[in-house]
């Protein structure tokens, strides 16, 4: 049995999308011994490096700081970067309005920000460990109402990119967080209604999405499931497969670069994770 696990908050939705390259990988696993696929959801980090550690689940897939903080946790270990859309990595963007005064991440001092949710790497995780890497102090509010601390950035949860515009738009709060991929097509999209918008600070680039696969694995196994992703986007069954999988387009093999970003991700998910929650 070979285990796909997820971490979601919408399993009807996400099984669908998992289950058609799970169907495509465990046919082509019979020679390690692989004869049948299984799906396990799990509601949060939690649960999912618990059903890692007790080999329950055997294979993942990811954001990054999820990966990471699973890697850390339960020892899981990266199988391969997964490319959405044509892409591969991405950045996070803080932005404010332009006629905010605010030019730089000092100036958000008594100001506040809305994050995306606490399970975005892009707009959570990312921008977050920003600010705290300039030496700010984030407060969580209570509501848009609710005020920082004059030396403190205070922030809150929209829920979504679009919320997360909308409240920088009409001053509820000063800034807001997406990724880079998220800005271009809100911008395309909207053309001038986000004119009044303008990016404060981008990150440094960092892997979209990490397959990840369970310490103690099989190392057969393992090497025959790293080898059948990889070539998936080879043929039209796998590429059809890896549509369905959140829009993967193809996976790649970490190189020391990347290896380097998954170090600093890892440092920046727990020490977020410590100060924040």
């Amino acid at each position: 049995m070979l285990v796909l696990g997820r971490i979601s908050n919408d399993p009807a939705r996400h099984y669908g999308q998992l289950k058609p390259l799970l169907d495509y990988v465990v046919p082509r696993m019979a020679e390690v011994g692989i004869r049948e696929g299984q799906i396990l959801m799990a509601n949060d980090v939690p649960m999912m490096q618990s059903y890692l550690r007790r080999g329950r689940v055997d294979w993942v897939t990811e954001t990054t700081a999820a990966g990471m903080l699973l890697a850390v946790r339960s020892g899981a270990e990266l199988l391969l970067l997964s490319e959405r859309g044509g892409r591969s990595h991405y950045a996070s963007i803080i932005y404010t309005r332009r006629d905010s005064g605010i030019r730089t991440l000092s100036d958000m001092r008594g100001q506040s920000i809305a994050f995306q949710n606490r399970a975005s790497t892009s707009a959570y995780i990312v921008p977050a460990g920003m600010l705290l890497d300039a030496g700010l102090t984030l407060e969580l509010l209570a509501s848009t109402h609710d005020q920082p601390a004059a030396d403190a950035v205070g922030y809150l949860f929209a829920r979504s990119d679009a919320n997360v515009a909308y409240w920088v738009e009409k001053g509820l709060v000063a800034a807001g967080s997406v990724s880079d991929i998220d800005w271009q097509r809100m911008q395309s999209a909207h053309g001038s209604e986000h004119t009044q918008l303008q990016e404060l600070l981008r990150s440094e680039p960092f892997p979209r999405g990490v397959e990840m696969i369970r310490a103690g694995i099989s190392p057969a196994v393992r090497e025959r499931l790293r080898a059948i992703l990889l070539a998936a986007s080879d043929d039209d069954e796998g590429r059809a497969a890896l549509a369905a999988y959140f829009g993967t387009t193809g996976f790649r093999a970490a190189d020391a670069q990347d290896t380097a970003a998954l170090v600093r991700m890892r440092e920046r998910v727990l020490r977020v994770k410590a100060t924040l929650e």
